[in-house]
């Protein structure tokens, strides 16, 4: 293999390492701090993934993915993300799961570590920058999805082990697809950044859930595109 390729799987493996390390943060850190500490600190690193999550919309899905799309075919693919992730969501819900922290985690991760291997054979700096990135947010995502899902039953680290090698195959990709087919790599980037807004708005804006109904954060959705479609279309 290439030296390029090399490199996107060497760093995408190494962001994707910081999964386990957060949810193995979130099996003990209320262990070593006052009690009083442990609602704070939660908050605290939810909101500081928020940032992370939106960070990775603004920063690399959206403007990867509307520079590889016609403006018209990336809201479609925006808006089937807000949508798609609605329907996904409600489904989790109602049969009592808790994976709306480790869905978005991996939401991100996997969009972004393919654009990681599209960006690396153009601008190495770039796709360094995108790994620090993806590394930054793993961290509390991590954290927050174990946090999320251990209040059900009891779960391993395994787990969070076994996503880091899904990176490294998502740049893999990235690298050796064909120029011609950078449109699936835009689909993929708009779709996910449609879903991440949808689980922001859903599971973290304080005043947007209603309970029964995922109408709310839709609107979210419905904003966001219309500002987007203002800026594609201008």
């Amino acid at each position: 293999m290439s030296e390029t390729l090399w490199t996107a799987l060497l760093l995408a493996t190494l962001a994707g390492g910081s999964i386990p390390v957060g949810a193995w943060l979130g099996t003990w850190h209320n262990t070593i701090m006052p009690g009083w500490l442990e609602e704070e600190t939660r908050h605290g690193v939810i909101a500081f993934g928020a940032g992370a999550l939106l960070a990775a919309v603004a920063l690399v899905l959206l403007p990867e993915g509307r520079e590889r799309l016609e403006p018209v075919p990336a809201l479609i693919w925006f808006f089937a993300g807000g949508i798609g992730f609605a329907v996904i969501n409600t489904v989790l819900e109602r049969s009592g799961s808790r994976l709306g922290q480790f869905l978005a985690m991996m939401m991100d991760y996997l969009p972004e570590a393919m654009a990681l291997g599209a960006l690396i054979a153009g601008d190495a700096s770039a796709a360094l920058l995108v790994a620090g990135l993806i590394a930054l947010q793993n961290l509390p995502e991590g954290f927050n999805a174990m946090r999320e899902m251990a209040q059900d039953r009891p779960v391993s680290l395994w787990l969070f082990w076994l996503m880091v090698p899904l990176g490294p195959l998502a740049a893999y990709v990235g690298v050796i697809l064909p120029a011609e087919q950078e449109a699936v790599v835009g689909a993929v980037m708009m779709v996910a950044s449609g879903g991440i807004i949808y689980l922001m708005l859903q599971d973290i804006a304080p005043q947007v859930r209603l309970e029964n109904t995922f109408l709310p954060p839709l609107c979210g959705i419905l904003g966001f595109g219309l500002g987007l479609a203002g800026d594609l279309l201008i």
